[in-house]
């Protein structure tokens, strides 16, 4: 089984994909609104919103989104009942997404070695999305 986070936005879903790609890399997949049948009565603003967005994050795994779209009565409620977890390979790895993804955002823990033994931090970057970077520390 995988699992891939699926996020939703206000009408910005692109521009944070495209930050996530600085970081993760990969190919950015983006289909508009207006690729979509029926979508013809939406707005030119709500028609340039993303319908869905993904890059690849992983072995098989993507991080996706799409836009909400007001006169359909989507409404975004962004709160921190959803945090997306990564676990690097490296410790460098680890400082190297941490900085880069909570450039902008609020560090809610400082990514540092903790009691668990693990190398570990959250924030909730720009966009409002919740982030936890977890990398388990080798015994040596």
């Amino acid at each position: 089984m995988k699992v891939n986070p699926y996020l939703n936005f206000d009408g910005n879903a692109e521009e944070a994909f495209k930050f996530y790609q600085t970081v993760f890399g990969g190919e950015l997949f983006i289909q508009k609104m207006s690729d979509a049948p029926g979508t013809e009565a939406l707005s030119p603003e709500e028609k340039n919103r993303a319908m869905h967005v993904s890059i690849p994050i992983g072995d098989g795994q993507f991080l996706m989104a799409s836009d909400c779209v007001p006169s359909m009565g989507h409404v975004l409620n962004v709160g921190n009942n959803n945090y997306i977890s990564i676990s690097p390979d490296s410790r460098e790895e680890a400082k190297r997404i941490f900085d880069a993804l909570s450039e902008g955002g609020v560090i809610e823990m400082p990514l540092d070695d903790m009691f668990w033994g693990d190398y570990f931090g959250s924030f909730k970057d720009k966009y409002g999305v919740c982030w936890m970077v977890n990398y388990a520390n080798k015994q040596e």
